[in-house]
């Protein structure tokens, strides 16, 4: 599996007409499905008004979670379209919704499949594509009187610091690129008193 995968830097749009018909698309990044949901809810209130609001999404850095939805178009004419082009371009940790208001003459099967295709390849290139290095996170105790080593070693590495406690026991969790953490963690391991909890 690949330490990289690509994703949109941020939110971006296109539109394609076809027949009367608009086609609305927006890329967002997300980073959970929660987020996907969240989004599909978003857009459907925001184009109430639209015959159709059609998505598809894909998770994970294997790109191996993802799910579609032709919201009420014929099966197999708009979300499998739109991953398709999530997969054309090696998309992942992304949503497309397309927003469909009809203009009166109906497209076909094939239309329709061509139309939200086009409409979801023009917003992905609408916008800037990120490749990105897989995280990994770890989570580790010490004790107070290890903090030097600790930080000095954090520091060392460049590692970005995303939870701390300090105390008599004190708590951080540190996060990095994948293949990174290993070797990392194996330092953390060679100071007094630190014990990984999870990584």
């Amino acid at each position: 599996m690949s330490d990289f995968f690509k994703t949109v830097k941020a939110p971006c749009q296109a539109q394609y007409k076809e027949k009367m018909s608009r086609f609305l698309a927006f890329v967002e990044p997300i980073g959970s499905v929660d987020d996907a949901k969240a989004l599909v809810k978003q857009y459907q209130n925001r184009y109430h008004d639209a015959r159709h609001v059609c998505w598809a999404y894909m998770l994970g850095t294997a790109r191996d979670q993802y799910l579609s939805s032709d919201n009420g178009e014929p099966s197999g004419t708009a979300g499998k379209p739109i991953l398709g082009q999530i997969n054309s371009f090696g998309l992942t940790n992304v949503i497309i919704l397309v927003v469909r208001y009809f203009g009166g003459i109906k497209l076909g099967t094939s239309g329709l499949i061509s139309a939200y295709r086009e409409a979801a390849r023009l917003a992905i290139e609408a916008g800037e594509i990120l490749e990105c290095h897989e995280q990994a996170q770890c989570t580790f105790t010490f004790p107070y009187l290890s903090m030097n080593d600790v930080m000095s070693l954090i520091k060392r590495e460049g590692v970005t610091m995303i939870d701390q406690q300090f105390d008599n026991v004190c708590r951080i969790t540190i996060q990095t690129d994948a293949d990174r953490l290993s070797p990392v963690v194996a330092q953390l391991s060679d100071i007094g008193g630190v014990s990984i909890l999870e990584s």
